[in-house]
């Protein structure tokens, strides 16, 4: 049964996050800087309102160090003690060029990556949030970063100009680019029939599955885009299944389930599913019978991208050809080796209702389940146990 967890926050919540330590906390953050921590149960354990009163865009708890939240509000970042939400205990001033998007640290805690609305990526070590990247490819909006677990100085950036990048952070330049757009319209060639419209695939949340080498980005198109990343860390293969009849605003593995190839999203169609994703082609080669993506009946009506709906008229394109493309970054073909679902549907399918602002996994006391936040100042849990 899904339970509601209220009175936490008076506005929209925007981002949801967990901690990995013993109590399990897990917390919010809200429009104008409003931040909840909550018990296992649902219990509020404190609540906060960051000074500035700016949307708190991302919250993360360290997974080295549970005692420590932290939560993007503007261009900056606040360091919090989930047990004693007294106020800041420490600030990362301009911690991003414009308005942070998201927050991601790595598996030691000892790197933080920040995406803006500039384009840009920061990376602070941690403690005491120096910068020591800032990496600048995107032409657009930076809406979500990851981490890959077990190579901590691997990042993965995503945004509204529709390219995936991977990072390397001993250089300022990706490793690899891709980007959507061109794949979108190579198979728009031969599946587009005569006046359908299709949304362009603007990145709104990037998750990278705990084996390290499968990441699946969320997309205005409806679909959650799926890579799988090779050895030397070169793209090796990329494909996508249909997953939302209007924008999908967000797409998460989950590490609790029996294998790590648990995918949960979410959409402006007020869906919820769980996928299992392990005979994915992308994910599982073998299973390389190439078939055609089978599209969800697509509703009437524009589907607006998540907070952002002015960068929808901004979303360009980038040129094909960098003329500065330096040496040693490859920009991947959209050729290269594409594999699509087949028409297996979710395993679990959850109409909430309400478009999703974010999905946070978690396992809360004992069952695994889904933490939704949507446009309203509640969260909803539901369990992921039906199945």
């Amino acid at each position: 049964m899904a339970k509601q967890w209220s009175e936490g926050h008076s506005t929209a919540i925007l981002c949801v996050g967990a901690s990995s330590g013993p109590e399990g906390l897990l917390a919010s953050g809200s429009e104008g800087g409003e931040v909840t921590v909550w018990s296992q149960e649902g219990t509020i354990v404190g609540r906060l309102t960051l000074p500035g009163e700016e949307d708190s865009t991302g919250v993360v708890f360290s997974p080295a160090a549970p005692s420590q939240l932290y939560v993007s509000h503007g261009d900056m970042v606040s360091v919090l003690d989930p047990r004693n939400l007294k106020g800041p205990v420490e600030e990362f001033q301009g911690a991003g060029e414009e308005e942070i998007n998201a927050l991601a640290l790595n598996e030691t805690g000892s790197s933080l990556a920040v995406a803006d609305d500039s384009g840009a990526v920061r990376v602070l070590e941690l403690p005491g949030g120096k910068v020591f990247r800032t990496l600048r490819r995107h032409t657009n909006i930076c809406s979500s970063v990851a981490f890959r677990p077990h190579r901590p100085n691997n990042l993965l950036s995503a945004g509204l100009d529709m390219q995936v990048m991977l990072w390397g952070l001993q250089k300022t330049r990706p490793l690899w680019t891709l980007n959507l757009q061109d794949v979108a319209e190579e198979e728009g060639d031969h599946q587009q029939r005569p006046g359908q419209l299709f949304n362009p695939p603007l990145v709104h949340c990037v998750s990278v599955a705990s084996c390290g080498n499968i990441l699946g980005c969320a997309a205005e198109d409806g679909r959650v885009h799926l890579m799988r990343i090779g050895s030397g860390s070169k793209l090796e293969q990329q494909g996508a299944v249909k997953a939302h009849s209007q924008g999908a605003s967000q797409a998460h593995f989950v590490n609790f389930l029996p294998h790590p190839y648990w995918l949960v999203t979410g959409g402006n169609d007020g869906q919820v599913a769980l996928w299992d994703l392990s005979k994915h082609p992308v994910i599982t080669p073998e299973a390389k019978a190439k078939t055609r993506v089978t599209a969800a009946p697509r509703r009437k009506g524009k589907s607006k991208a998540k907070r952002k709906e002015q960068s929808q008229d901004k979303a360009k394109s980038p040129p094909k050809a960098e003329a500065e493309k330096e040496e040693g970054e490859d920009e991947v073909a959209a050729g290269s080796e594409e594999v699509m679902e087949e028409k297996s549907g979710p395993k679990l399918s959850i109409g909430h209702g309400d478009k999703v602002n974010w999905l946070c996994p978690a396992v809360l006391k004992g069952e695994p389940s889904v933490v939704v936040a949507d446009q309203s100042s509640s969260l909803t849990v539901y369990p992921l146990t039906q199945l």
